[in-house]
């Protein structure tokens, strides 16, 4: 069997790559990185290291690179003749990948070759594969899109895997934490028959990507905002401080009480969930940067990300959230020359009222609530 990836970077190839060529596929990456594309052609193969005590390695083999960029109709070949495309490029790329997808399904109708096919876009986003589903059918004909309602499926999957700063100068070398979880949802599968092995299966995946990107992202990003805010540099430092370790548990607390009301996991076993997912930010072998785990605060700040919906649903259900709307505040305040998100936001905030880049970004209509993110922003900049 073959798959197509989307995104030769380090989770493409640490993380979706490593699980795929486990499971006994080959594998053609698709990226615009040259360097990369380059070395995976010459190669056929890469070394991943586990960022963990003995970093035992793990070797991927049977692979290519495709550059997207300069042979477009490599990747619909690709496509036409694989057995499974995933993702992993985030979730403001997908949409320009979608009409090679979709030139690619095209390809599989005009050939005949009717064998179903998943689309698994590996990304933290809720919803990502039927996101880009949307992207690709803008994409296909009337007649395209009878064939792919028919034989190709967009199951939405939940990724979980921390890839900390890498010092490598091999281009294909890559670190990541032992820790990993995809869970893929079942029911909007076309192609059940090809299960990997360590992906979990299931029917409704709603309750499992709330999970993850509720506590892994909710987590790590208020480690991240809340250690710029004091000064830090790397979340490892940061989370050595008490005060960033209160912050995060606190969130985590908040995020974990709405959960548990929502879909009733068990208390104790989300505590445990919470406490491994505390003990992966604390690993001194996967200390990330902290701008890099901050970048994109716009995206961030949406009404349905990592801290807005948990906050609105939180207050929905008359259940506490001001550790996370303290953490809000923070995000408004960073400011990383690099990013260009950050960059925009702080153009905004200079440029406008407050209240009304806090209602842009967010896509908050309850005034009370804006307004108690106007208080809490307002706290931190006066502070």
């Amino acid at each position: 069997m073959n798959a197509v990836h989307f995104g030769a970077g380090n989770i493409g190839r640490g993380f979706i790559g490593e699980t795929l060529a486990s499971n006994g596929f080959d594998i053609h990456f698709v990226d615009v990185n040259s360097t990369i594309i380059d070395a995976l052609n010459d190669r056929k193969e890469y070394d991943i290291e586990l960022a963990a005590e003995g970093k035992k390695k793990i070797h991927v083999s049977n692979v290519d690179g495709i550059n997207n960029k300069d042979n477009p109709e490599k990747v619909v070949t690709a496509i036409e003749n694989t057995d499974m495309v995933t993702t992993a490029i985030g979730p403001k790329i997908l949409p320009f990948i979608a009409g090679l997808i979709a030139d690619g399904i095209s390809a599989r109708k005009a050939n005949g070759n009717k064998k179903t096919l998943d689309v698994i876009a590996c990304e933290n986003m809720i919803g990502g594969s039927q996101f880009l589903k949307g992207e690709v059918y803008k994409h296909l004909s009337d007649d395209d899109k009878k064939f792919a309602d028919e034989y190709i499926g967009f199951p939405n999957a939940a990724v979980d895997r921390i890839v900390p700063i890498q010092h490598h100068e091999d281009p294909l070398a890559v670190s990541v934490e032992p820790f990993k979880e995809w869970v893929v949802d079942e029911s909007q599968m076309k192609n059940p028959s090809i299960k990997l092995d360590t992906v979990v299966y299931v029917k409704d995946l709603e309750p499992y990507i709330e999970r993850k990107l509720f506590s892994v992202n909710t987590g790590h990003a208020t480690v991240a905002y809340t250690g710029e805010y004091l000064g830090y540099k790397t979340i490892g430092d940061a989370i050595a401080d008490e005060k960033v370790l209160k912050q995060v548990k606190g969130a985590l607390k908040e995020t974990g009480d709405l959960l548990i009301h929502k879909w009733n996991f068990d208390p104790a076993e989300h505590k445990a969930y919470q406490d491994k997912i505390l003990s992966r930010f604390e690993n001194k072998y996967i200390s990330d940067d902290i701008l890099r785990v901050g970048r994109t605060p716009i995206r961030k700040l949406g009404f349905d990300e990592r801290f807005i919906r948990p906050i609105r649903e939180l207050k929905e259900r008359s259940l506490d959230y001001s550790v996370l709307l303290d953490t809000v505040g923070m995000i408004l305040t960073f400011d990383e020359a690099k990013d260009s998100e950050s960059v925009e936001l702080q153009k905004m905030l200079k440029e406008d009222k407050a209240i009304d880049v806090i209602k842009k970004v967010t896509g908050l209509k309850d005034e009370d609530l804006v307004n108690e993110i106007l208080a809490s922003y307002e706290a931190k900049i006066n502070k």
